[in-house]
């Protein structure tokens, strides 16, 4: 009997198997806090922070997964298991929280267009800047590269932009603290971004909200369960020009010289390939090692970062160190939450002299980089100097230390009433240091050595602190209200130095003192200060669940406004209906997950293009100087050089937004917008009379600004098996603008002119755009060139008297974005591609017009194909070199492998991947890239490619994630 019961323990034993395995979601993150259930037993368990999970059970039994916002499986128990939910359209959208701005709100609640965009789904690869994440993520927000050096940033333009002379950059808001530099957090620290898109939900920063704003939410550990983690994400990265001027190679220049009996040409017998001389393959590499732990009375959470990124030109490149310490606490059984942290980022890089780059096309390619006794080959000339010595015979360091930290409290005072403080102080410091020595042949040769010194500051002190209500009224109501106050200072300040005539060049830029040769001018220092004081509130409103109402109000003081418009006032509101829970809609129930339809308006401003001290009236050095007979000395002499302007205020934009939110058969979602804003009381500098003015400009608001258009965003689950997952995003954004005034009673714009061509040869005082009624910002202006004549002239229209007419010629602003994103898995592989794209706009290709030019062969390099297009004419502004700058580009293509069963190696989690970025660019544009930067963010000369030659890379990238 003994035997008979031991036998059956035995194979009751052997019945039983430990389960194990990961929970992901469709892009391979793992999922905490997944809960395994056995079906038909209490048994279950939750998966840890790496997504991992073990369970024993019988085998052959089946197990339960699932996860608030997810699809539930069930799968049969067995070892190694690899479990992807995907996401329910439904259930996410209800649980899902976006900030708003001082608060959270549910997805599913909200009535303004907000766009969110989680860590899973921001762009991957190589980010040499923060803003990089959300390229092509978002309908409507276009995110420009300024160039393909390392430490280059991007500019972000929602919606079209609102300012001719300000900053058209969305407001940042990181973890609650508004008007953060972008990247004083880590890309690998963000959880997601919110995108305040109109007015009705960007109205709650008032005079800083009309460009947009965008909440960063950083990864704050806290929850029910306890939780440690120690991570490692690293990876080598090999970048090459993705792309280069097609200029004549020696063997080409020379078979033109014979071909055409060319007898002044003179050939210096060397190959030299000045594109590629500068250029290198780049290897760069990053590391990133977390520690974390986490309670719920209190955690922390640590994070380094340490990246090295090479430029593709030599000499180019970007170190950045960069920490984050992140704690909180509980006290009070809970009523009490204190969250503190600090962000530093510390950067140091080489930046090149862009001159490099017209020189390069200049020098032709027989000539040799270097003499024969290894010296430096020079060319006399003007333009003409060796692009290699110019790179090389200079140092020019720059330092940028970023620091944010901040402590916030939150405490319940009563059931329902909550209240916030959050205190920030942010530090961002640059300095540089600039020396060409005495034998460089640009500046160190005439100056005898050059050195400089720069230093330049700024500080953020700010505190904000807001009542919150939130309240369920029966059953049926739902009220939730907000008022705040919050208090900028902001400091900015700087100087910098510069000596030349240096005795020797050991000291660098470390002794300036050593130079003999100075002028007044060399030194200069600078300080200022404003201050932003305000009032907010909000009201959210909710019967029903289906029937939704905001409102919000602010005011703003600012010391920048003038005296009569001191305070600003900011209002919006905004409706929506969940028309998908109406009774009659019902019958659609089996396939309509939801269906909501959002109203909403508001009043936003942009007080950037103010800057300090511009409403008073200014004292300046006049460069003059006076006799002081008490003295005996000689003074400067002080002129007033601005006017007094009581009326100057923000640039005030009015917006209203009609959406509509779907979501059908549990697998396709997308939202619809129509926008119409229209921005007011435009910032320019106009010319008035003297007298009564003493100086002859002033700045004034006076013009009107209205972009209109719609955005689409389009996601699909189309495939979701045991095996299988695969996942579709799209955006469309469509976006028209017109300067609908310019003028009024006391300013007239006259001969607005941007886009100035006067570095080109022959163009002195030539414009390529105007600022015109009637038109978009970049509007191109010129005379229409009707084609080549067969003497090669230029043939440009021209009025029955024969004078040359001028009119539009296109915009340089992109009427479509398009953004795509496809995730794919096969068990343990994933697959993940990105694109995005362009299309509508015009740039103006000043680098194929300076190199149109027959002056230029033999002595310099040319294009090669000017050699066969038959043109005789001195470089014409025309447009016969406005091209079409439309451009579709694979952003990136990563494949990735998580391998099985990692606690057999003592790890939890172990994902090796490889990525490949910019793989390709589908465009008609002859220059070297169409992604043409825009100059500080401002609307007044986009589109214009001067030898913005510096190539972006192409990168193949290796990446490990190991979690421990």
């Amino acid at each position: 009997m003994t035997l008979l019961l031991l036998l059956s323990c035995v194979v009751a034993q052997a019945q039983n198997i430990m389960a194990t395995g990961t929970v992901a979601d469709s892009n391979q993150e793992p999922l905490i806090g997944a809960t395994i259930k056995v079906v038909g037993t209490k048994d279950g368990t939750v998966t840890d922070a790496d997504g991992r999970f073990s369970i024993e059970c019988t085998q052959g039994a089946m197990l339960d997964i699932s996860y608030i916002g997810y699809v539930s499986q069930r799968v049969k128990a067995t070892t190694d298991m690899h479990v992807t939910l995907a996401e329910d359209a439904k259930t996410l959208n209800e649980t899902v929280v976006v900030g708003v701005g001082y608060g959270t709100m549910r997805k599913s609640d909200l009535t303004g267009a907000i766009a969110s965009v989680s860590a899973k789904d921001m762009r991957k690869g190589v980010i040499t800047s923060t803003e990089q994440l959300l390229q092509g993520k978002v309908a409507g927000l276009s995110v420009v590269q300024s160039s393909g050096a390392p430490e280059a940033g991007a500019s972000l333009r929602l919606r079209g932009g609102t300012s001719l002379s300000a900053s058209n950059g969305p407001l940042v808001v990181v973890d609650g603290i508004p008007g953060v530099d972008f990247n004083s957090v880590q890309p690998s620290e963000i959880v997601s971004m919110d995108i305040l898109k109109d007015a009705s939900a960007a109205a709650i920063y008032g005079s800083r909200g009309a460009n947009g704003v965008i909440i960063v939410t950083t990864n704050r550990q806290g929850g029910e369960k306890e939780q440690n983690n120690l991570q490692y994400n690293g990876y080598v990265a090999f970048a090459s020009a993705a792309k280069n001027m097609d200029l004549l190679s020696a063997d080409q220049w020379r078979g033109y010289v014979r071909n055409r009996n060319v007898y002044n040409a003179l050939d210096y017998g060397a190959d030299t390939d000045w594109q590629k001389e500068l250029e290198r393959t780049a290897i760069s590499h990053s590391h990133n090692i977390l520690f974390s732990s986490s309670k719920k009375e209190h955690g922390y959470r640590a994070s380094a970062t340490y990246t090295n990124n090479q430029g593709v030109i030599k000499r180019n490149n970007m170190n950045r160190l960069a920490g984050s310490l992140t704690a909180y606490q509980t006290a009070w059984q809970g009523r009490l939450r204190l969250d503190e942290g600090i962000n530093a980022n510390f950067d140091r890089w080489h930046p090149i002299d862009t001159r490099i780059f017209e020189r390069m096309t200049n020098l032709q390619p027989t000539f040799p980089v270097y003499n024969s006794d290894g010296s430096f080959a020079q060319l006399n000339g003007t333009n003409t100097e060796n692009p290699v010595e110019l790179n090389s015979n200079r140092t020019d360091d720059h330092k940028r230390h970023r620091f944010l930290g901040y402590l916030k409290a939150e405490l319940d005072i009563i059931k329902d009433l909550k209240a916030t403080v959050n205190t920030s102080y942010e530090q961002n410091s640059v300095t540089g240091g600039l020396y060409k020595p005495s034998y460089a042949r640009m500046e160190g040769q005439s100056e005898k050595g050059w050195g400089q010194r720069t230093y330049e500051d700024y500080t953020n002190k700010q505190l904000e602190a807001y009542l919150t209500y939130d309240r369920m009224l029966g059953s049926s109501h739902h009220l939730n209200l907000m008022a705040g106050y919050s208090y900028l200072d902001n400091v900015y300040e700087g100087f910098g130095s510069t000596r030349s005539g240096f005795d020797t060049n050991a000291f660098g830029y470390n002794n300036l003192a050593a130079g003999t040769d100075f002028r007044q001018s060399d030194v200069y220092s600078y300080k200022g200060e404003a201050t932003l004081v305000s009032f907010f509130g909000r009201v959210n409103y909710s019967y029903l669940n289906r029937y939704m109402l905001t409102a919000t109000l602010r005011q703003d003081g600012s010391s920048r406004f003038g005296d009569n418009h001191k305070w600003g006032t900011f209002p919006s509101v905004s409706f929506a209906w969940r028309i998908s829970d109406e009774p009659f809609m019902k019958a659609s129930s089996d396939w309509l997950d939801n269906l909501k339809l959002r109203l909403g308006y508001g009043v936003t401003g942009n007080q950037n293009g103010i800057g300090e001290y511009k409403s008073l009236s200014i004292l300046s050095a006049s460069g003059a100087a006076y006799y002081d007979a008490t003295t005996g000395t000689w003074k400067n002499a002080y002129t007033q050089s601005q006017n007094v302007n009581p009326d100057l205020k923000w640039e005030s934009t009015a917006q209203w937004n009609l959406g509509i939110d779907f979501s059908v058969f549990n697998r396709f979602n997308g939202t619809l917008e129509l926008y119409h804003k229209k921005t007011s009381d435009l910032l320019w500098t106009y010319p008035v009379p003297q007298p009564p003015y003493l100086v002859g400009t002033m700045l004034a608001n006076v013009g009107d600004l209205v972009n209109k258009g719609f955005e689409l965003t389009l996601g699909a689950n189309i495939i979701q098996t045991k095996d299988w997952t695969f996942d579709a995003n799209m955006s469309l954004a469509y976006n028209q603008q017109e300067i609908t005034k310019l003028s009024n009673g006391q300013y007239q714009a006259v001969g607005l002119q941007a886009g100035s061509l006067h570095n080109l040869r022959g163009m002195s005082n030539t414009y390529s755009q105007v600022i015109r009624e009637g038109y978009p910002a970049g509007a191109f202006w010129g005379p229409h060139c009707e084609g080549i004549s067969e003497d090669g002239k230029y043939m440009l229209s021209k009025d029955a008297d024969g004078k040359v007419t001028e009119g539009y010629l296109g915009s340089a602003q992109p009427k479509w974005n398009v953004g795509l994103s496809l995730n794919a898995t096969w068990r343990n592989f994933d697959c993940a591609a990105a694109a995005y794209g362009m299309f509508g706009q015009k740039i103006l290709n000043c680098t194929r017009m300076a190199m149109y030019d027959p002056t230029r062969f033999p002595s310099q390099n040319v294009l090669d194909d000017f050699m066969d297009s038959g043109i005789t004419d001195n470089p014409t502004f025309s447009d016969y070199f406005i091209e079409n700058g439309s451009f579709f580009r694979l952003q990136s293509v990563t494949l990735g492998y998580s391998l099985p069963q990692p606690e057999r190696l003592g790890l939890s989690r172990l994902r090796v991947y490889v990525t490949g970025e910019n793989l390709f660019c589908i465009t008609a544009y002859k220059g070297l890239d169409p992604e043409v930067a825009i100059p500080d963010n401002v609307l007044n000369s986009p589109g214009i490619d001067f030898f913005n030659a510096y190539p972006r890379p192409r990168t193949f990238s290796v990446g490990l994630n190991i979690g421990f």
